[in-house]
Order: C-alpha cells, then sequence, then structure tokens
C-alpha cells in the first residue's frame, strides 16, 4: 500500500480541497463555516515544510498506514493470529474508499484513523480492563473533534447501545467521563468560534445534505456506494460478516449496534457514504478472527484466499488512485481513472487563463476577483499571487469569511457559470470568455465561464452577504 501512494503522490496536483486548506491555513482561526481547525492548521505546517503536493500528503499517507496497523492490531487484541491480523490489514489496504483518501490531505482522511485508533483503545479496554485506556479515548477524541464533528455521533450512538445492550460498567467507569472532561474541555475554544459566528457549522450539514440529494444520489445510493467503496470483492463481504459477528458477541455487540445506529441517523440526514468508514477496520478484523477460526460456513471461506486480494488490488488501484500518466489522462478521458482525478489537473493553466484575462481589462486597477466555488478561489489564492491577481474572493463554503473584495473595487471579474448574484448590484455584467487549461485538459476548471460586472452600484457591505446566501 505504501508504494503505490508514495508514486502517486506527486504524479498530478493538488486536490481542490487541499488548495482550500493551504488557503485556510494563511487566515489561521479556532473554527471555520465548513470545519474545526485542524486540517487547515496541519496544511499552513506542511507547506512550510515544502511546496509541492507530495509534502502536504505525507500525513495523510502516514495515518492511511497508521490505519493498517491499528486494524491488524484490533484483530489481534480480539485473538487473532498472524493470518487473521495479515487479512484484516489487507482487507484495509484494498480498500478503495480508504485507499483513495491516502493519496490526499482531507478530513475524510483523517477522521477514519483517528476513528479506527478509538475503536483499538475500547477493543483493549474490553480485554484489559486498563483504565488509563478510557482516558487515552478521550484525548484522541478530542483530536478527532479538531478534525470532523463526526466522533460525537459516534459517542452518542455508543452511549445509548451500552445502556441498551450493555455492558453498562463501560458507563460507569470514571475514567470514561474523565476523558469526556478532557474532549469537551478542548473543545471549548472552538465552541466558543462557532458560537460567536452564529454556528455556521449546522447550516454546512444543511448544504452538504442539499448537495448529497442533488448530486450524490442521496439515501437510495448511500448503502450501496459504501459498501462499493469499503472494496470489492473481499471488503465488502468481510464488513457484512464483520458486522454480523459483532451483533453476536455478547461483549462486543454495542458496537455493532453503534454502526447500526450510526448508519440510519447518516441515512436520516442524507450524509456522505464515508461517513461510516471510520467502523470498517473493526467490522474486519472482528470477521478475519472468526475466518481464522473458520467459523464461516465452507462455500464462502474463499473471500480469504489471495487471489481474492489480489483481484480486488487489480480493480481498486485504476479508481483510487492516479496511477495512470497524466498525458494518458488527458488524451484518453475514458480511462477508468479516479474522479478526484479531475480535480488535480489544470489548476496552474487554469489560473494563467485567469490572469492573462484580468490583464487585459480596461482597468484592473479597480477590479476584484470573485469565484463561484470555493476551489476555484483557492486556485487562484495559490498561484495567482506571482502573476498580477489580487486576493480572490468566493462566497461559496467557507471561503465566504476568508475575505471581502475591497471597497475600491468597483468592478469584478467573474469566475463561474451563474453570475446572476451580480445582477442587480452592478450596472452591467457580460461574458468575456471561458478558463482555457489547454493541455490540462479535462479537468474542473477547464471551461469555467468569466464575466465582467462593471460599475458597482451599492457597497460591498450590502452586495456580500447575497453572494453568501447564493452559494452556501
Amino acid at each position: 500500500m505504501a508504494i503505490p501512494l508514495l508514486l502517486t503522490a506527486n504524479r498530478y496536483g493538488y486536490f481542490g480541497d487541499e488548495l482550500y486548506f493551504l488557503a485556510a491555513g494563511r487566515h489561521l482561526a479556532w473554527g471555520y463555516v465548513d470545519q474545526p481547525p485542524l486540517l487547515p492548521l496541519l496544511a499552513r505546517i506542511m507547506d512550510e515544510v515544502g511546496h509541492s503536493p507530495f509534502v502536504l500528503r505525507i500525513p495523510a499517507m502516514l495515518v492511511t498506514l497508521g490505519g493498517v496497523v491499528l486494524t491488524a492490531l484490533i484483530a489481534r487484541e480480539l485473538g487473532g493470529g498472524a493470518k487473521a491480523q495479515t487479512l484484516a490489514a489487507a482487507t484495509f489496504a484494498v480498500s478503495t474508499n480508504l485507499l483513495a483518501g491516502g493519496h490526499y490531505l482531507a478530513t475524510s482522511t483523517v477522521d477514519p484513523f483517528l476513528w479506527t485508533l478509538l475503536l483499538w483503545l475500547l477493543v483493549r479496554w474490553l480485554r484489559t480492563r486498563a483504565d488509563s485506556l478510557l482516558v487515552l479515548a478521550g484525548v484522541v477524541t478530542a483530536v478527532a473533534l479538531y478534525a470532523k464533528f463526526l466522533i460525537g455521533g459516534f459517542w452518542l450512538a455508543a452511549g445509548v447501545a451500552l445502556l441498551v445492550r450493555g455492558p453498562r460498567e463501560l458507563l460507569r467507569r470514571p475514567a470514561l467521563w474523565l476523558g469526556a472532561a478532557i474532549a469537551v474541555a478542548a473543545l471549548v475554544p472552538t465552541l466558543v468560534w462557532q458560537a460567536t459566528h452564529g454556528w455556521p457549522q449546522l447550516g454546512m450539514g444543511a448544504a452538504i445534505s442539499r448537495e448529497v440529494a442533488d448530486g450524490g444520489g442521496g439515501r437510495l445510493l448511500f448503502l450501496p456506494t459504501a459498501l462499493l467503496t469499503a472494496g470489492l470483492p473481499v471488503g465488502a463481504v468481510l464488513l457484512c460478516y464483520g458486522l454480523y459477528r459483532l451483533l453476536r458477541s455478547r461483549e462486543l455487540r454495542f458496537l455493532g449496534w453503534t454502526t447500526l445506529l450510526l448508519t440510519l441517523v447518516f441515512l436520516a440526514v442524507n450524509g456522505r457514504f464515508y461517513y461510516l468508514a471510520g467502523m470498517y477496520p473493526l467490522c474486519w478484523a472482528v470477521a478475519a478472527v472468526a475466518l481464522e477460526r473458520r467459523e464461516p460456513a465452507r462455500w464462502w471461506r474463499w473471500v480469504a484466499t489471495w487471489p481474492c486480494y489480489v483481484l480486488a488490488a487489480v480493480l481498486v488501484l485504476p479508481v483510487s488512485l492516479p496511477v495512470w500518466p497524466r498525458a494518458w489522462l488527458t488524451e484518453h478521458p475514458a480511462l477508468p481513472a479516479p474522479a478526484l482525478a479531475f480535480a488535480e489537473i489544470g489548476w496552474p493553466e487554469g489560473t494563467n487563463s485567469v490572469a492573462g484575462a484580468f490583464a487585459r481589462l480596461p482597468g484592473p486597477e479597480h477590479t476584484a476577483v470573485v469565484t463561484e466555488t470555493y476551489w476555484e478561489a483557492s486556485a487562484l489564492a495559490r498561484y495567482g499571487p506571482g502573476l498580477g491577481l489580487p486576493e480572490p474572493a468566493s462566497g461559496n463554503r467557507g471561503y465566504a469569511t476568508l475575505g471581502v473584495p475591497p471597497e475600491t473595487a468597483t468592478d469584478v471579474l467573474f469566475v463561474g457559470a451563474d453570475p446572476r448574484p451580480l445582477r442587480g448590484h452592478f450596472a452591467g455584467v457580460r461574458p468575456i470568455g471561458k478558463v482555457d487549461t489547454g493541455s490540462a485538459k479535462p479537468s474542473y476548471f477547464d471551461g469555467v465561464p468569466l464575466w465582467l460586472a462593471t460599475g458597482r452600484t451599492g457597497p460591498w457591505s450590502a452586495l456580500w452577504p447575497e453572494l453568501v446566501n447564493t452559494h452556501p
């Protein structure tokens, strides 16, 4: 797993979200509209080390490899020997979702690792009853809350499962509540930031729900996609079997019910399919231990054979990592490349195209650059300063709080498909071309329309909320 991650880490360029983390890292805060502060801080640190996608992705590669090790350790805590540990680790390594996550820095990469670490601590506590593990679980929870708030949902679901299915002894341990106090205390600065900014994370949750409903298949595809990205054929099969074994285990069944409760909650709120990924390693470990003990029916033990894992690797690599040379991808867009690959190319070339359009404007010194999406703004912030572009702004998601155009900007170069929010606030809005990434086609940035809005009719304080509300 380490070899393909290392070989592909610098093959294309930054992913759109990575560019956003770099932009947000230049405006460090205790919170953001769309996330806690850990990822922007981490991006800032890695960018100080070296300005390249490879350096930025070192933490992603490390936590993904750490997830492989922790999955094997969970199997060991459950009584698994060398075979079970190998099966569990290998299943993690051929998971489409988790292998792809190791390629780029994202909350969806860091969060599953922290969940896996937390689950290892809980499983180890069930075996040893060493209460220091529960305090460490609180520390891990605190870190996870700074990456993504989802871990709070895990503890709510686990609490309900413990009350109903046991072991209730866990809830009576003072160390558990000490760990909870540590997590809550650590979260106070971020909660204060959220409170003073009107709890934007709540609105972000609603926006994600709409996005999933509009473009991600919604609730209908939640479970099928979660199973497919767990890995075929072994990941999906062992996930289901592991959950079955969890529900039949006296000590571990609360974690099986936690998984079911989380699934229902994420379905109800129309969440993203990968929100469940943190529970996969536990299910795989439980299934691997059962396979080692030859507990499943003989007819489907074939899933634990090496040909299945080879097949899984062959299937997962081209759709999870940018293994194809960049020239092949641009010349043959029908290749089975991961969707994220098209969000890693064209950003520098697209920025050059925008800079060229900006330089040709009649009054660039009085013109702001505003983009429709936070990806576009993040790319322009990364590559634009040396090309004469001003600091970009965008009303999309968390980028809306990173900067507002100055009052001296009476015109706007708008980068995006929908300039309607500008109409009524400018004397005129007209198309002036499109972003051309040249040889970087196809990419998300290529072909994005460019518009020139001239003669601003009101202050930015009145205009900006319109842009933010239109593009939540």
